[in-house]
């Protein structure tokens, strides 16, 4: 039956939201899909409910093809799965907590790994009954920080999450591949672009996870890749480490005086003009060793919430990237130094700080201070160093790694930058922007074992299953879709989700204008389309037409004066045309 926009309900806004900040956001809310309703909060309207239906049945449609059965799972959930899993901790501030009457512990569920893996753990108990692939679409919550652009990252989400169970891992493997190729048909079905990159599995786990990201200006992620076909988040960028150097032969090291000298830019210039270097090139930046100091609390285990300084050593050139930090210090919260850490450990003399020398370290576990001391994988041994010698306005030049000091270990957190080795080695890589639209983890055995779901093999021995775990942000892609097809006028939705196949638009005063609309609109329906008939009849043709560019329905067919002679107009959104097209020949053309 055609939806009537005299009576759907509708109401679209001329001027953009105020709050919004990209293009997607506005237009969803002008176009009446959605409205706000907290920050990172939004409603649905009818118009993107459908769009999101629309969607949803395409991930369906490759989900069965995959193999895949549909489930459904509560977004409140109790506390005791994920204490067992240990996420209750590691999610930290971004966990929504909350309690019933009676002091249970709750939380809305960011992801439902533990669930999935308890509900399996209570219908199947045999080999015969795997491998076995679940998923649902459903709501997730995070308390974001700061959410901001819409859908694109809110604190309340739909999500499609599948999980793969088997009793191999060669079993998982497969299972894994399935889901992958589904993400590939998926997205291309959608028309977006992609990039498989590997990524780091964060508080999911795992020992294989890759990201399917959208190359986009706007987007919040970044990755590298080289032209011979690797590609990475940069968090899962791994720094390859140059082959250490002879030690012999280097000069011994030299403490200078340096004042004024706290930034890496004015040690650079005031060690070239105090002390040349005698092979005739300038010192740079990449010769100093910027020691930065981070402050690590872990989030879970005997030591959460004990927060506890570390130093890393990396090249002057760098600085400390905290998406990096994080990752290689996985499970506990990362943030530089403040005034009142560096009061509590006098043997720190900021813009000064250094190793020490193997004698006397000042840096390490074993060190006067007693604080870790961790290097960038490019500080090999035999690598030479101007660096902070741990007094008020003095620097010391030519300390060697291995040497004249020693760490407690590698700590890969420095920025990445076009032109930086692949670890494979298939070439420089470049940096780009992405958005994720997808994402897939070999979990193996860790929800399996925390929450004991075991089953008897061929010989009837008990083992612990493996799985894989399988996302798809269905909100999130919905908005990169408004961000991809839209012009100055408004939405223009790919056909494969658009609200309806059709939009007629009847606009005149002649009682028989709106005879011939309703006579094409009988026939489209007739021939399956989903049609949205702008019938409203004290509405002006310039407000309507307003509304059929900025809804985005691909197809708009106006019927107005040259009605009389037979004839419509047909909108190509997508292509930016109007063309004249006789009433008979409407629905061969909208079809096509």
């Amino acid at each position: 039956m055609p939806t009537r926009l005299s009576n759907y309900f509708l109401k679209t806004l001329r001027e953009d939201p105020a709050d919004a900040e990209v293009a997607s956001h506005k237009l969803l809310v002008r176009a009446g899909y959605i409205r706000r309703q907290a920050p990172g909060v939004f409603s649905w309207l009818p118009l993107g409910l459908r769009v999101k239906a629309r969607l949803e049945q395409i991930i369906r449609d490759e989900m069965t093809a995959a193999g895949a059965h549909e489930v459904h799972f509560p977004a409140l959930l109790p506390r005791e799965p994920y204490e067992a899993s240990g996420r209750w901790e590691e999610y930290g501030e971004a966990l929504f907590r909350l309690q019933d009457r009676h002091g249970a512990d709750y939380l809305l569920a960011p992801t439902h790994e533990e669930v999935f893996t308890l509900m399996v753990k209570d219908i199947v108990s045999s080999y015969k009954d795997l491998p076995l692939t679940i998923y649902q679409i459903q709501d997730k919550y995070r308390d974001e920080a700061r959410p901001r652009a819409g859908l694109l990252r809110g604190r309340e989400f739909t999500m499609k999450d599948a999980y793969s169970f088997d009793v191999s891992d060669e079993g998982l493997e497969a299972s894994y591949q399935a889901q992958r190729d589904a993400y590939e048909r998926i997205f291309g079905r959608l028309g977006l672009d992609y990039e498989i990159v590997s990524a780091d599995a964060g508080a999911m786990g795992g020992s294989k996870s890759e990201e399917f990201l959208l190359p986009t200006p706007i987007g919040e992620d970044t990755f590298v890749r080289s032209a011979g076909g690797y590609s990475a988040n940069v968090e899962a960028y791994t720094t390859p480490a140059p082959e250490a150097l002879p030690l012999e032969g280097l000069p011994a090291a030299l403490v200078f005086d340096s004042p004024g000298t706290p930034t890496i830019e004015t040690l650079v210039a005031h060690t070239n003009a105090v002390l040349p270097r005698t092979d005739g090139r300038a010192w740079a930046a990449a010769d100093t060793l910027k020691n930065v100091v981070l402050a690590i609390t872990p989030i879970a285990g005997e030591q959460a919430g004990q927060r506890s300084l570390v130093v890393v050593g990396i090249p002057g050139d760098r600085d400390a990237d905290l998406k990096r930090a994080e990752v290689a210090f996985a499970g506990a919260e990362v943030e530089p130094a403040t005034p009142e850490d560096f009061a509590k450990h006098p043997g720190l003399t900021k813009g000064y700080i250094g190793p020490g020398t193997s004698d006397a370290p000042v840096l390490g576990a074993e060190s006067s201070t007693g604080i870790p001391f961790l290097l960038d994988p490019r500080v090999v041994p035999g690598t030479s160093w101007v660096t902070g010698a741990n007094e008020h306005e003095k620097h010391v030049a030519h300390l060697v790694a291995g040497r004249d000091f020693v760490a407690d270990g590698v700590a890969d957190i420095a920025t990445v930058r076009d032109g930086d080795p692949a670890p494979d080695g298939s070439g420089p890589v470049t940096i780009e922007r992405g958005m994720e639209i997808g994402h897939v983890f070999q979990l193996g055995r860790k929800y399996a074992e925390a929450l004991g779901l075991r089953v008897l093999d061929e010989q009837g021995k008990l083992v612990t299953v493996t799985m894989g775990s399988y996302g798809i942000g269905v909100t999130r892609i919905l908005a990169v879709l408004a961000e991809l097809h839209h012009d100055d006028r408004g939405l223009v939705w790919p056909r494969s989700i658009a609200p309806f196949d059709v939009h007629v638009v009847a606009t005149g005063k002649d009682p028989s204008i709106h005879e011939t609309a309703e006579a094409l609109v009988a026939e489209l329906d007739a021939a399956g389309l989903e049609v949205l008939f702008d019938d409203r009849p004290k509405v002006s043709p310039g407000v309507k037409f307003g509304d059929a560019e900025l809804l985005g329905v691909p197809r708009v067919v106006v019927v107005g004066r040259d009605a009389a002679d037979g004839f419509a107009e047909v909108w190509d959104r997508a292509a930016g045309t109007k063309e004249k097209v006789a009433l008979d020949a409407v629905l061969g053309e909208v079809r096509g």
